[in-house]
């Protein structure tokens, strides 16, 4: 009930008034069954206008981070987070990431949208990143077909960092299903998974016109935090992370 009252009596109205979001590709949207959108991560208003563009509620997996906040902050953001249509998960790894993996697939089971950025954390720099292999996992397990979308403009408005977004006019493109039943049983397969997330990373760099860099953002962010650090070492740590 929340995400509804958030999407279109609340901050719906205001946002489409004030960023005029210009959406193409909507008629890719299925009106019905489960599908994952996949798309790219620049900035955390992202989660905001992707689901103003999309008549059907989204369900996003989220960082278990933003739902145990202590305090009067604590409680907004976990409110915040739940309104928007996001669900917590535990990243650390192991068990959990098996546990998150779980929890995609039980959505799309029920016949929802489940909402991923295959690059897993936001972009430092507006460029896009090598997504992480866990969304093919998702799609190839579950069944159903990946939907790329393309964030346009939304680093501008908000970088990583700027509390307040700057008001300016923002795309959102989406883009054909990409359909994964050509890698039925290979869930648990390295080649097949880098290979379907490749397809995804693509399709989403000719929608949005980033610049792709085949590594990981979290190396990324590393690699500007200290300019001294080698690319080629951080890429080859980066292999070690597949998932």
């Amino acid at each position: 009930m929340l995400y509804w009252i958030l999407k279109r009596v609340v901050l719906g109205p205001i946002l489409l008034l004030l960023f005029r979001p210009k959406v193409t590709g909507r008629k890719n949207l299925p009106k019905q069954g489960a599908a994952i959108l996949a798309s790219n991560h620049m900035s955390f208003s992202d989660s905001i206008f992707l689901p103003l563009a999309v008549p059907r509620r989204i369900t996003f997996l989220a960082k278990s981070e933003y739902f145990t906040g202590r305090g009067l902050k604590g409680w907004i953001v976990k409110k915040f987070f739940q309104g928007v249509g996001q669900v917590p998960i535990d990243r650390s790894g192991g068990r959990s990431s098996e546990a998150a993996v779980n929890a995609a697939i039980n959505i799309l089971k029920s016949g929802e949208i489940l909402g991923i950025y295959p690059e897993g954390t936001r972009s430092p720099d507006g460029k896009l990143y090598r997504g992480r292999t866990g969304l093919a996992r998702i799609a190839i397990e579950a069944g159903v077909p990946v939907i790329p979308v393309a964030m346009i403009g939304t680093y501008d408005i908000q970088p990583t960092g700027q509390v307040f977004p700057k008001i300016m006019r923002v795309g959102i493109a989406f883009g054909e299903p990409i359909d994964m039943s050509q890698y039925a049983g290979r869930q648990r397969d390295p080649a097949a998974l880098r290979e379907a997330t490749n397809l995804v990373m693509d399709s989403l760099k000719n929608l949005g016109g980033q610049e792709y860099v085949d590594i990981y953002a979290t190396k990324a962010k590393e690699i500007l935090a200290n300019p001294q650090a080698d690319a080629t070492d951080a890429e080859n740590a980066a292999d070690a992370e597949e998932n």
